[in-house]
């Protein structure tokens, strides 16, 4: 059975930094697909990173350049360090894994297999 949890939300002034952990049990980091998404209140569910088996990661047009994903293969932990946060990166961020050949950002969440519970992130101007 698939478990995964995540850690790291919480709030944090305009400007400042966060880093999101996702750690895995029954499955294997090495060879997935893995992305972070977020939802806001309202809003739909959005790709925000996603990393490859290869190393390869894409990332929204949004937190290009202040958001770094990354994984610990060996530890099965998957990152989202997210750096010059803004009002509007304020919402529950999930860890996705097991995704589509096609890993990158497009991919819909409807296109992972499993899920993490999320966790809030609450970023005050």
């Amino acid at each position: 059975q698939v478990q995964l949890v995540e850690s790291g939300g919480g709030s944090v002034q305009a400007g400042g930094s966060l880093r999101l952990s996702c750690a895995a049990s029954g499955f294997t980091y090495s060879r997935a697909c893995m992305g972070w998404f977020r939802q806001a209140p309202g809003k739909a569910r959005e790709g925000v990173a996603t990393i490859a088996s290869d190393g390869s990661t894409s990332y929204s047009d949004s937190v290009k350049g202040r958001f770094t994903i990354s994984k610990d293969n060996a530890k099965n932990i998957l990152y989202l360090q997210m750096d010059s946060l803004k009002p509007e990166d304020t919402a529950m961020y999930y860890c996705a894994v097991d995704g589509p050949r096609a890993c990158t950002v497009a991919a819909t969440w409807d296109k992972y297999n499993y899920w993490g519970q999320g966790t809030q992130v609450t970023v005050s101007s």
